[in-house]
Protein backbone atom coordinates (compact mmCIF):
# COMPACT_ATOMS: atom_id res chain seq x y z
CA UNK A 1 0.00 0.00 0.00
CA UNK A 2 1.33 3.43 -0.91
CA UNK A 3 0.87 6.14 1.69
CA UNK A 4 1.73 9.76 0.95
CA UNK A 5 1.50 12.86 3.10
CA UNK A 6 0.02 16.00 1.59
CA UNK A 7 0.38 19.48 3.04
CA UNK A 8 -2.73 21.25 1.80
CA UNK A 9 -3.10 25.02 1.74
CA UNK A 10 -6.76 25.98 1.61
CA UNK A 11 -8.12 29.06 -0.14
CA UNK A 12 -8.83 30.51 3.31
CA UNK A 13 -5.05 30.51 3.96
CA UNK A 14 -5.16 27.67 6.52
CA UNK A 15 -3.08 24.57 5.99
CA UNK A 16 -3.28 20.99 7.17
CA UNK A 17 -1.33 17.76 6.71
CA UNK A 18 -3.32 14.75 5.54
CA UNK A 19 -2.39 11.22 4.53
CA UNK A 20 -3.67 9.55 1.41
CA UNK A 21 -3.52 5.76 0.99
CA UNK A 22 -3.89 3.76 -2.17
CA UNK A 23 -3.73 -0.03 -1.89
CA UNK A 24 -1.55 -1.86 -4.38
CA UNK A 25 -0.01 1.22 -6.01
CA UNK A 26 3.48 2.68 -6.15
CA UNK A 27 4.24 6.08 -4.59
CA UNK A 28 4.53 7.88 -7.94
CA UNK A 29 1.18 6.49 -9.12
CA UNK A 30 -0.46 7.52 -5.85
CA UNK A 31 0.90 11.05 -6.20
CA UNK A 32 -0.41 11.21 -9.77
CA UNK A 33 -3.90 10.05 -8.70
CA UNK A 34 -4.03 12.63 -5.89
CA UNK A 35 -2.92 15.48 -8.16
CA UNK A 36 -5.33 14.42 -10.91
CA UNK A 37 -8.25 14.27 -8.47
CA UNK A 38 -7.51 17.71 -7.04
CA UNK A 39 -6.91 19.25 -10.48
CA UNK A 40 -10.44 18.58 -11.72
CA UNK A 41 -13.30 20.98 -10.95
CA UNK A 42 -15.45 18.44 -9.14
CA UNK A 43 -12.55 16.44 -7.72
CA UNK A 44 -12.37 15.02 -4.25
CA UNK A 45 -9.89 13.01 -2.27
CA UNK A 46 -10.68 10.69 0.63
CA UNK A 47 -7.88 11.03 3.15
CA UNK A 48 -7.07 11.05 6.87
CA UNK A 49 -6.22 13.89 9.20
CA UNK A 50 -4.92 12.36 12.43
CA UNK A 51 -7.41 9.67 13.40
CA UNK A 52 -10.27 11.17 11.35
CA UNK A 53 -11.41 10.25 7.86
CA UNK A 54 -12.13 13.29 5.74
CA UNK A 55 -13.01 14.27 2.20
CA UNK A 56 -10.95 17.03 0.63
CA UNK A 57 -12.80 18.90 -2.14
CA UNK A 58 -10.66 20.42 -4.89
CA UNK A 59 -12.61 23.69 -4.97
CA UNK A 60 -11.25 24.60 -1.52
CA UNK A 61 -7.59 23.78 -2.24
CA UNK A 62 -5.15 26.52 -3.23
CA UNK A 63 -1.89 24.48 -3.18
CA UNK A 64 -0.58 21.02 -2.33
CA UNK A 65 2.90 19.87 -1.30
CA UNK A 66 3.65 16.16 -1.53
CA UNK A 67 5.95 14.18 0.76
CA UNK A 68 5.87 10.51 -0.27
CA UNK A 69 8.38 9.40 2.38
CA UNK A 70 7.04 10.97 5.57
CA UNK A 71 5.52 13.96 7.25
CA UNK A 72 6.16 17.46 6.06
CA UNK A 73 7.72 19.15 9.07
Amino acid sequence: MARIVLRVRLISGDQLDVTYDEPGAADDVTVQHAVTALASDGGLLRCRHGDRDMVLYSRGVAAVEVAPRGAVL
